[in-house]
């Protein structure tokens, strides 16, 4: 469906330019759920308005559906849905009024293609009178997805769709999405959320307009070479700086209420060990225990690589 190849994006002047997209390369497959993960700065935004034509690339090339980005910017306009990071639809026209000016703008109306949005719809009907800028977080969202859906697009692009939205509102978006990909349309979704990346088919981890892995989440996850442990004490932050002496110790860092420690494989670890070591810096109530790593814990490890989920020497 999408095809990336070695597509750069710069801002500023000659003297002052600041690179974006730095030589990116990927592919998004027919009917699955791709995530650009990342946090904010990381090229992400950048990437999709290239993808959506609202921007040219300096270099590279990329196409959707075989269609050129700049050179068929017009029927690639006519296939794609797109909701921006930013609510953007007319605050000042009612959430009826904002679906029939979209659907107006493709020639189609709610009714040609309610069977697409109707789950979503549904939701948002009984505010239907109401001003756009009226509505809450979440409705707004469903709203935005609505419109972005109306023409029945083949692939839909959403940029952090789920900034800002409460976690209830954000487990429905998701359950939404799930639907739409089962009724054969292709998303593309730029999020900074790790928990969200695990709801993707594959994923793409960025930072600093570079992709440092592309795997399914699973996959990257069992990818992890190194020993991973959480650790708690009743004083985090001085737990965090002791640990970086420890001789074992590859990587700490804070991960919610414990610490996670990165322990080089082949480094002979004993948790009974560490824990004596901790009682003689006269921390308390100690708990350790080995772990799983997550999405997160990956993508922190590949930045202390430079983009290598690998064992160091």
């Amino acid at each position: 469906m999408i095809e990336v190849k070695n597509i750069s994006k710069s801002y500023g002047e000659k003297k002052q330019k600041i690179l974006a997209v730095d030589n990116i390369s990927f592919s998004v497959e027919n009917g699955e759920i791709f995530g650009l993960i990342g946090p904010d700065g990381s090229g992400k935004t950048s990437i999709f308005r290239m993808l959506t034509t609202l921007l040219h690339p300096d270099s590279g090339s990329a196409e959707i559906e075989g269609l050129d980005v700049v050179k068929d910017y017009k029927k690639i306009r006519q296939i794609l849905g797109y909701m921006p990071g930013k609510f953007s639809l007319y605050q000042d026209l009612t959430v009826e009024e904002n679906l029939e000016f979209f659907a107006s703008v493709f020639n189609t109306s709610i009714q040609e293609n309610y069977d697409l949005i109707k789950d979503i719809y549904q939701q948002i009907e009984p505010f239907k009178d109401r001003k756009a800028g009226k509505l809450s977080g979440g409705m707004k969202q469903k709203l935005a997805l609505s419109c972005a859906l109306i023409h029945k697009p083949k692939v839909l692009f959403l940029d952090e769709p789920t900034t800002g939205v409460d976690p209830v509102s954000r487990k429905e978006f998701w359950e939404m999405l799930k639907r739409l990909k089962q009724q054969g349309i292709t998303i593309v979704v730029a999020t900074p959320y790790m928990d969200e990346a695990t709801l993707c088919d594959r994923v793409a981890l960025m930072q600093n307009g570079k992709i440092l892995k592309i795997d399914t989440p699973q996959n990257i996850c069992n990818s992890f070479p190194e020993d991973l442990y959480e650790v708690k004490t009743e004083n985090i932050p001085a737990l965090i700086k002791i640990l970086k002496e420890y001789e074992t110790t590859k990587n700490t860092y804070a991960f919610g209420e414990f610490v996670h420690v990165v322990i080089k494989k082949e480094k002979d670890f004993k948790k009974e060990t560490l824990e004596k070591f901790l009682q003689e810096k006269r921390f308390n109530k100690i708990e350790i225990n080995k772990i799983e790593a997550t999405i997160e814990d990956s993508f922190i490890l590949l930045l202390s690589n430079n983009g290598e989920l690998k064992v160091e020497n």
